[in-house]
């Protein structure tokens, strides 16, 4: 996938250039992209103080490619902005090039990167709000066949990542360890065809199909 990193100039900071080794990078404002280019990802860098609006030109000109925020100081308002804005994701700057590649993963996929906390907490809500909260209300979407897809534990994981827990809270409520959780879960989004907790969240809750 080809990568385009948007800044105020053309330095490239390590942890870039370890991740994405051959992204074009591009000065600020000046990033046109042949419309002929297969989907990619545009990563335009936020300075720490500068307002989101100085990317708007970027992330309009990016379409119909994905679009990163790398934020110097991310926090949750910044990336329900950049959300608005349009982007597919929002992560930290200086990010370790093993979460940019899983960043680069998530959104080249189709899904969305805002965030583990904020995850939790949109995850959470949408489950509160649907009024599925307890065990007994999320039945009728066994209609859906969704959890006949799966074995006993990975059910189990993936009501309760439903319902916003962490993978840390999961491990605790069922005595497992974090690894096993994530094992889990990478098997549900395999066999229930979805990118993300939010989308599982929907799915399990009876908003997907």
């Amino acid at each position: 996938m080809k990568h385009w990193i948007v800044n105020v100039d053309t330095f490239a900071q390590p942890n870039w250039l370890e991740a994405m080794p051959k992204a074009e990078l591009v000065v600020r404002n000046h990033l046109a992209l042949p419309s002929s280019a297969k989907p990619g990802i545009v990563w335009c860098r936020l300075r720490s103080g500068e307002d989101l609006g100085l990317l708007a030109g970027d992330v309009a000109a990016a379409a119909p490619h994905h679009v990163v925020i790398l934020c110097d100081e991310p926090d949750e308002s910044l990336v329900m902005q950049a959300m608005a804005l349009g982007a597919a994701g929002c992560c930290n700057t200086h990010a370790a090039p093993e979460v940019l590649k899983q960043v680069a993963l998530v959104v080249g996929n189709g899904g969305l990167w805002i965030g583990q906390s904020l995850l939790q907490r949109l995850v959470g809500s949408t489950s509160r709000l649907l009024g599925k909260g307890s065990s007994e209300a999320v039945q009728p979407a066994e209609t859906k066949g969704w959890a006949a897809m799966l074995s006993e534990r990975e059910e189990q994981v993936a009501r309760l990542v439903a319902g916003g827990a962490s993978n840390k809270e999961v491990a605790t409520q069922l005595s497992i360890t974090e690894r096993t959780v994530k094992a889990h879960l990478t098997a549900v989004f395999d066999k229930l065809g979805l990118r993300d907790r939010l989308q599982l969240s929907l799915r399990i809750n009876g908003l997907g199909a």
